[in-house]
């Protein structure tokens, strides 16, 4: 009897030693390659494949990448990784505005790469499920009912701190902007208050505690939430005492 088909990972990319390298390491590693040189092919088979995650070049011979990747979302939620040789900041910066779920540059480590995809694919499970408590290592965030804890411990967070929290966690293991955090926490006229983020970003990590280090910065995009598995720690986090509410 035959299993499951594996997950297509669709490659858009013009560069031939690319698809040379990637197609073989992605079936080594289970994954079915589709590939594709073009912008328009690349949606072409996305929207006929439903390939479980994208991998994107920026560069493409017909059409920019983040225009094709702006005409992706208006159909596919799918996990897109953009896989680029342009590492400005405002390039990443713009391509995560985009709608892309991470960002790495050429030349990339393989092994890194399907870590990402892996993370991704974990990502678009759980928003299927729309799963309302994010367990990431020893942390526990709990959004419907506005809870965090951390090894059962109930944090006390200021509104501005739970928000921060609550946007990484929502989108934990993809990078989040700094101008994306600082618009929606703090409205559109501090979406340039770079400090002023660095400031709470501190603050928040302090009080994480020993979860502090989910809490990674991403030098001139924005902070990602490490997205672990919680392994034999998964029933942690029920405490003899009620958890008391974060303050919202």
């Amino acid at each position: 009897m035959s299993g499951p088909a594996p997950e297509i990972v669709l490659v858009v990319d013009d560069e031939p030693q690319i698809h040379r390298f990637l197609g073989p390491a992605l079936a080594a590693a289970g994954y079915e390659p589709l590939r594709a040189e073009t912008a328009r092919e690349g949606l072409r088979l996305a929207a006929a494949r439903g390939p479980a995650c994208v991998l994107l070049d920026l560069g493409l011979p017909d059409m920019d990448g983040k225009e094709a990747l702006a005409r992706l979302r208006a159909f596919s939620a799918v996990p897109v990784i953009v896989v680029s040789a342009r590492d400005r900041e405002a390039e990443k910066v713009a391509a995560l505005d985009a709608g892309a779920d991470d960002y790495v540059d050429k030349p990339f480590g393989l092994a890194e790469l399907l870590a990402r995809i892996r993370a991704a694919a974990r990502r678009a499970l759980r928003a299927g499920k729309a799963e309302p408590v994010l367990r990431t290592g020893p942390l526990q965030v709990d959004l419907e009912h506005r809870l965090a804890r951390v090894a059962g411990v109930a944090l006390h967070l200021t509104p501005r701190e739970w928000e921060l929290l609550a946007m990484l966690a929502r989108d934990a293991g993809k990078v989040v902007t700094g101008q994306r955090l600082l618009t929606a926490i703090w409205g559109e006229a501090h979406k340039a208050d770079t400090q002023y983020l660095r400031v709470y970003v501190g603050q928040l990590r302090q009080k994480l505690g020993e979860a502090g280090r989910l809490l990674r910065t991403e030098p001139g995009v924005g902070y990602r939430l490490l997205a672990e598995d919680r392994g034999d720690d998964r029933g942690e986090g029920s405490p003899a005492a009620s958890p008391r509410p974060v303050p919202g």
